[in-house]
């Protein structure tokens, strides 16, 4: 027989996850009608709003209380806490007084989590360089799932391979940027460096086979998975010519927008890129220099759109 404390924390995580009918708990729990309210009224008394509704739709479940009680995670829900704790504290927030807030709640994480997840946690926050915060962005999220990016931690730590999509990888560092998350890998395949959106990346599965650490591509990984993106990274990509010096561009673009090459004293080669062309046209008219599109033709006939839109918005009536 189940004891009442596994009972009532089986319970518990039960009614954090939604409403439930007596009889779905009950059977659930296996028990009666007449230990399940007794364990509710037991729940009551710790502090846990546990609210009853009569009628077709109704049921159990956790209402808002005037105190936080504990809650309860299941392993995932653990780690995927813990990794955005990390990330929010090293991170910028623009929320005051949130790095000492968060490093109480990682202080309590890190004394409860079981040793299987917080060698998980560990790893992850071992091995996760953030790129630098930008303003605002259109650009769509890709979300990956925690047990994801715990693999693949886990096995940076271990120095061990991983199998992705068929391709063998030496994982080196994983970076998080814009609500997106990059491997930095040497390809075993194509014998390059590659910095990969994990997003894109399924059926990652643990390589058993230990790799000596090669010369990284780059001292700053994330300044290498930037230009990585900037150049291949996005769903579309643009060459224009700023008719500008490559140091006064420089000076006036992040490394996340592009690539700057100089073509002489006067111009220099920005290779940019976006998952939309509206995103390209914005960097471009936050440079407020003179510019020449010089690839794709979409972009060209986009701006020549936005041109005569402006033109007419601005003509006297």
């Amino acid at each position: 027989m189940t004891s009442t404390t596994t009972r009532l924390l089986r319970l518990l995580s039960l009614l954090q996850n939604g409403t439930h009918t007596g009889r779905d708990l009950a059977e659930r729990l296996s028990v009666s009608d007449r230990t399940l309210r007794q364990d509710i009224a037991r729940l009551r008394e710790l502090g846990y709003p546990v609210q009853a509704a009569r009628g077709p739709v109704g049921g159990y479940r956790l209402g808002h209380g005037a105190t936080m009680p504990p809650l309860l995670l299941d392993d995932e829900e653990a780690v995927a806490v813990a990794a955005a704790m990390n990330i929010a504290a090293d991170g910028s927030t623009g929320i005051a007084d949130i790095h000492a807030n968060l490093e109480r709640a990682q202080a309590k994480m890190d004394r409860i989590l079981p040793k299987r997840l917080q060698r998980k946690v560990t790893a992850l926050r071992s091995v996760t360089d953030l790129g630098p915060a930008v303003t605002g962005s259109r650009e769509p999220d890709a979300p990956v799932p925690a047990e994801t990016l715990a693999t693949l931690a886990t096995a940076i730590r271990a120095t061990t391979t991983v199998r992705a999509d068929d391709h063998d990888l030496e994982p080196y560092r994983l970076i998080s940027w814009q609500r997106r998350w990059y491997l930095v890998a040497y390809s075993l395949d194509s014998h390059t460096w590659r910095a990969l959106p994990v997003a894109n990346l399924t059926r990652i599965t643990s390589g058993e086979r230990h790799f000596a650490p090669r010369p990284l591509p780059d001292s700053d990984l994330v300044a290498f998975v930037l230009r990585e993106i900037a150049s291949t990274g996005w769903q579309v990509h643009a060459r224009v010519t700023i008719l500008a010096p490559a140091d006064t561009v420089i000076a006036h673009i992040n490394p996340t927008v592009g690539v700057v090459e100089p073509l002489d004293e006067k111009s220099c080669l920005l290779l940019t890129g976006a998952d939309r062309l509206e995103t390209i046209v914005i960097y471009l008219s936050m440079l407020m220099m003179d510019f020449r599109v010089d690839d794709p033709p979409e972009l060209v006939a986009h701006i020549r759109t936005l041109a005569r839109r402006y033109t007419a918005a601005t003509a006297p009536e």
